[in-house]
C-alpha cells in the first residue's frame, strides 16, 4: 500500500488534478471545434476572447453570472461574459478535482479507472442541475449525438484527472 494522503494533499493534488482534466475536456472540444470548421487557435478559443455578450454565452458563463450578480446585487456588463465564462468553467474543473482528490486521496491505492465514473457523475449532475436552472433543457430534449459528444468529453475530463491526482499523489 501506498503512502497515505493528508486532506490538505488529497484537495491540493486534487484541484491540480482537475485543472489537468479540464484542460484534456477542453483539449477534445477544441479538437470538434476544428474538425467542424473553426479556425480560432486554442488560446483564443479557450479563453472565449471575443465573448462580450450574454445573449452568445455558454452555460458556464450564464451560471457564473447569476452566482456574481447574486452576491454583489448587481448587473455584470456583457463585456464580461469572457472572463465570468472562464471562472466558472475552470473553478468548476478544478473545484471538482478537489472533490476527486478528497474521496480518491483517503481511500487507499489510487485507482485511475475511478475516473470514468468520476466524468460520468460530472456529466449526469450539469443534466440535473442545469435544467432546473434554466440554462439546459431537460435531458430528453437533446438528441444521442449531443449527449453522446458531452458524455465522452466529461469521461475525457474524469480520465484525465484521475491520470494526473495519481501521478501527483505519492507512492
Amino acid at each position: 500500500m501506498g503512502c497515505s494522503l493528508t486532506p490538505l494533499g488529497a484537495l491540493a493534488r486534487g484541484m491540480l488534478a482537475g485543472a489537468a482534466g479540464t484542460l484534456a475536456m477542453d483539449a477534445v472540444w477544441y479538437r470538434r471545434y476544428r474538425r467542424g470548421g473553426g479556425t480560432e487557435g486554442f488560446l483564443r478559443w479557450e479563453l472565449a476572447i471575443g465573448l462580450d455578450s450574454w445573449d452568445r454565452a455558454p452555460a458556464p458563463a450564464l451560471a457564473g453570472r447569476r452566482i456574481a450578480e447574486g452576491f454583489l446585487q448587481r448587473e455584470i456588463p456583457g463585456r464580461y461574459a469572457w472572463l465570468v465564462n472562464n471562472a466558472t468553467h475552470w473553478g468548476y474543473g478544478v473545484g471538482l478535482g478537489g472533490v476527486y482528490g478528497i474521496g480518491a486521496g483517503t481511500v487507499g491505492p489510487r485507482r485511475v479507472y475511478w475516473g470514468v465514473p468520476f466524468g460520468a457523475a460530472v456529466w449526469s449532475s450539469s443534466y440535473v442541475t442545469l435544467p432546473l436552472a434554466g440554462l439546459y433543457k431537460p435531458i430528453w430534449q437533446y438528441d444521442i449525438r449531443t449527449l453522446a459528444d458531452d458524455l465522452g468529453a466529461h469521461l475525457v475530463y474524469g480520465a484525465g484527472t484521475a491520470v494526473a491526482f495519481a501521478a501527483l499523489s505519492p507512492r
